[in-house]
């Protein structure tokens, strides 16, 4: 009896002084999975943030000053279809009347003559 109460207490004695060391060596909220999770976000981000800038600066390197390219471009783009829209609609307009400007006097002669009768 005494050398299994020895037994025991002598067990008791090393795992209460194994414990803080066992504790010590692995933290206790530490979670592989989410070590895991950032460590591959990290090498992710790094990356991906590389190869972006990387495809960008490929791109702008093909044009010299690329907001004069794009500005140029819609600046194209507008007065080709625009521009050309309103001319023809204001030529369809005149062509349509000799002299528009006889025209306009005429009808607002007409109009204020209506009004003072």
């Amino acid at each position: 009896m005494k050398r299994t109460l020895l037994s025991a207490l002598t067990v008791l004695v090393a795992s209460a002084a194994i414990a803080p060391v066992a504790s010590a060596v692995e933290p206790a909220s530490f979670n592989i999975q989410s070590a895991r999770l950032e460590e591959l976000d990290a090498r992710t981000k790094n990356s991906v943030h590389k190869l972006r800038i990387e495809h960008l600066n490929n791109q702008t390197k093909a044009v010299e000053d690329i907001q004069a390219e794009r500005l140029n471009a819609l600046d194209a783009r507008t007065k080709n279809s625009v521009h050309k829209l309103r001319i023809e609609h204001l030529n369809n307009q005149t062509k349509a009347v000799d002299n528009i400007q006889a025209e306009r006097l005429d009808a607002l002669d007409a109009r204020t003559k209506s009004v003072v009768r």
